[in-house]
Formats: C-alpha cells, sequence, structure tokens
C-alpha cells in the first residue's frame, strides 16, 4: 500500500494539566510511529477559547499533526481518538501537493514577517536609543 501525507487535528479537553496532555500528545505520535508513520511536524496550539461548547466545555487545547504513513493507518488514529475520552474532536485529512505546497509558502512566509518584525523593533529601540543620547546632550548644555 502506498504512502501518503496526512494532517490529523485533535481538540483535547483543556481542563487537564499540561502533563496529561503532553501524554495524550506522545501517545498519538507512538501509534502513527508505531503503524509505519513518520512525523513530518507537529504544532501545538495551545488551549483556545471554542466558537460554541463542544462535549460541555468552553477551552480546548488544539494539537495538529502531519505525517506520512501508509493509508491504513486512518482508520487506527480514529479508532484510538474516539476510544480517548479526553479527545473531545479530530479530523485527519489526506493531502494534496498543492497543499504540501501551501503550507511550504506559508512557513516561508511566516518566518519572513517574524524576521521583519524583529528587525522593525530593533530600528524602533535604536532610534529610542538615540533620541534618549540627544535628550541628555540637551540637559548638558543648559
Amino acid at each position: 500500500m502506498g504512502r501518503s501525507v496526512y494532517e490529523s487535528a485533535i481538540l483535547i479537553n483543556a481542563t487537564l494539566d499540561d502533563q496529561q496532555i503532553e501524554s495524550i500528545i506522545t501517545k498519538v505520535k507512538d501509534l502513527i510511529i508505531n503503524n509505519d508513520g513518520q512525523i513530518r511536524e507537529l504544532e501545538n496550539w495551545g488551549r483556545k477559547r471554542l466558537a460554541y461548547p463542544v462535549k460541555k466545555n468552553k477551552i480546548g487545547y488544539y494539537a495538529i499533526f502531519r505525517f506520512d504513513a501508509p493509508g491504513d493507518i486512518v482508520a487506527k488514529l480514529e479508532r484510538a481518538y474516539s476510544l480517548d475520552e479526553q479527545i473531545l474532536r479530530f479530523i485527519t485529512l489526506k493531502l494534496s501537493k498543492n497543499a504540501l505546497e501551501q503550507i511550504e509558502k506559508n512557513k516561508v512566509l511566516s518566518t519572513t514577517l517574524k524576521e521583519e518584525s524583529v528587525s522593525e523593533s530593533l530600528v524602533d529601540k535604536t532610534e529610542l536609543a538615540e533620541t534618549d543620547i540627544d535628550l541628555d546632550t540637551e540637559d548638558n548644555d543648559k
């Protein structure tokens, strides 16, 4: 069976401790690896307020896995998700080549934006330091 790239997003009960959430994420990673999968990327979005209550929860912890795996892993993953009471919602998608390209473009764009914002903040701090120096020299002239 051929390997494909998948994205699996899970919503975990946010009332759990950080250690419990990490143990759930570790279980999912182990399940992927033990079923001949290879994790490409893991995004922990953290705790977020939900637009509407999900199983009486207003806050959830989001984790997104991107991985290469054979096609039979999806059924195993979703079975494990549905058996775990702390996983409130889940979705697993097969990513197309276009989706993978768009994800890479978004990563490059976000990295570029972060670098620009860091350099702008450094310029702002430099300008602020220069104005402080100018003020100090004016005080000495008096």
